[in-house]
């Protein structure tokens, strides 16, 4: 199975929102998306691209599958 893509920031909301997240939502160092009881905390803009590895494991706290995310 190849590697997820990797996805700017504004992507990343953007998909996430499509997915029924609210948000972003000020919160201490890192904005927060919520969805349902699950609150997932988001890179900073400045941070740059969120490269597979770093969005695999945000997608699994979200409680996302692979196929979810791209849509299969």
């Amino acid at each position: 199975m190849p590697k997820l893509p990797s996805v700017t920031r504004r992507k990343f909301v953007q998909r996430l929102h499509a997915l029924g997240f609210e948000g972003p939502f000020a919160g201490g160092k890192h904005a927060q998306m919520q969805r349902g009881n699950v609150t997932l905390m988001i890179p900073n803009e400045h941070e740059g691209d969120i490269g597979p590895g770093f969005l695999t494991r945000l997608l699994r706290q979200a409680g996302i599958s692979r196929d979810e995310w791209l849509g299969q």
